[in-house]
């Protein structure tokens, strides 16, 4: 996508307006589909800052996720925390994984999130 879908840009901003993490959202990217729950970029750096530091190997790395985002204007991404790239009939990862995508390179969305079931 070229430019940025104006409504997902909003809903973006709402999730960071209201610091809400129970937004439940699934997007098509690079022909990856992924689905979960957007955080704040705030919400989701803490986080992402928490588990690397909590490593012995890449706890270096977890100021960087600390700093706070500096840029004006409206959301330039989505902040996916318990969510998972839907491969087969499988979420990888189970548990739930921590991804950041380019509002602009989203091809399709919808709201809710997804899962599978054998039943």
């Amino acid at each position: 996508m070229s430019k940025p879908d104006d409504l997902l840009v909003d809903v973006a901003a709402l999730v960071e307006a209201g610091q809400s993490n129970q937004m439940s959202l699934t997007v098509v990217t690079g022909g990856a589909v992924i689905t979960g729950r957007l955080a704040p970029e705030a919400v989701w750096r803490a986080r992402v800052s928490e588990v690397l530091s909590d490593s012995d190997r890449l706890g270096e790395f977890s100021a960087v996720f600390k700093a706070p985002s500096q840029k004006e204007g409206p959301p330039t991404h989505l902040h996916f925390h318990v969510a998972r790239i839907l491969q087969g009939t499988v979420g990888i990862p189970e548990t739930g994984g921590m991804y950041r995508v380019a509002i602009k390179d989203i091809s399709a969305w919808t709201v809710g999130d997804f899962s599978y079931s054998d039943h």
